[in-house]
């Protein structure tokens, strides 16, 4: 009788200990650096707001926050390693709308996206815009959808790699406006951007942050953005639904997520730390330095977007027949 009494107590107490070392290692978190990985190369969007909120949550938690590159296959790479990860808060990952993407468009991926991570906040939403080189005869969407439908297949448009939201939109912008574009996928916004300015690709639908300050130095061509409502960043040039490419609306989200199983006090500190800092006068002026609009929700409407987004690119990737094995 004395053992049977004993056990449970026994094991409450167990119980009990462990939350209070979850609660203990939660409280003394961060002790050490942090890792936040980003799934493209240096040079795009990801990497300019990964850069611009780890230096002031550097100093907010006391610990660095380094950025670390982990680019390849459409951000999966860097997704999947993320993912993998122990779950304790060191290692995050500057996730993007392209992930919702890749759930449909990649047959295989090794992590599902709405499980193995947990949604911290998302930093902000930067518009697309469909942009050309300053040299090219297109000097708006009517006559750029002309030279395509004049050379079938000629045109070439980049984008961050297949499955990428710049291919999606590209897919989608071919389909209303009924041409067919020559795709080219990249590894990342900026060889894209290179050979935008050298002429090698005709066009693409990127994030406006790599882009924007070519646009204003005249080297690329602003035709319109592919959000409902013009950027304030750019407020001369139309939107594609202005444009007459109608009911077009399409922009790029970036957030952090944790690996699933990362206790909620850590990453509820995050939270408040990021946000805080995301709504910032001074983080707000970076972001309309870039061309970004910052956002600073909770985990549980960023999964809402994670879960929204992934039923609608699920269609729009059905539609336009695109897959990777």
């Amino acid at each position: 009788m004395k053992t049977s009494t004993f056990r449970p107590r026994t094991a409450l107490t167990a119980i009990a200990f462990g939350f209070a070392a979850s609660l203990a290692a939660a409280q003394a978190w961060p002790a050490k650096p942090i890792t936040l990985v980003v799934p493209f190369p240096p040079g795009g969007s990801s990497d300019a707001l990964a850069r611009a909120i780890t230096t002031p949550l550097s100093q907010s938690l006391g610990q660095p926050v380094i950025v670390e590159s982990k680019p390849g296959a459409g951000a999966t790479v860097g997704a999947d390693y993320v993912s993998k990860a122990k779950p304790d808060g060191y290692t995050l990952l500057m996730g993007a709308v392209h992930h919702t993407i890749a759930t449909s468009v990649y047959k295989k991926l090794p992590y599902d996206f709405e499980k193995s991570f947990a949604p911290v906040t998302t930093v902000a939403l930067v518009p697309n815009v469909l942009v050309v080189n300053a040299k090219s005869p297109a000097t708006d969407v009517k006559s750029l959808v002309a030279l395509a439908k004049a050379s079938p297949g000629k045109l070439s448009y980049g984008s961050n790699g297949n499955g990428t939201v710049q291919h999606l939109i590209g897919t989608q912008f071919s389909g209303i406006a009924g041409v067919d574009l020559l795709h080219v996928p990249y590894k990342g916004s900026a060889p894209l951007t290179t050979d935008l300015l050298g002429g090698q690709v005709d066009m693409s639908f990127d994030t406006l942050t790599p882009l924007v300050q070519h646009i204003k130095a005249g080297k690329l061509r602003a035709l319109a953005v592919t959000t409902a409502k013009r950027s304030s960043t750019l407020p001369d040039v139309p939107t594609l639904a202005e444009s007459g490419i109608k009911d077009f609306n399409q922009g790029t989200w970036f957030g952090i997520l944790a690996p699933a199983a990362t206790p909620k006090e850590v990453v509820d500190k995050l939270n408040a730390e990021m946000v805080k800092i995301i709504k910032s006068p001074e983080f707000k002026k970076r972001m309309e330095e870039i061309g970004a609009e910052p956002v600073g929700d909770t985990p549980a409407q960023m999964a809402t977007q994670i879960k929204d987004d992934t039923a609608k690119y699920s269609r729009l990737v059905k539609d336009a027949k695109v897959a990777i094995e």
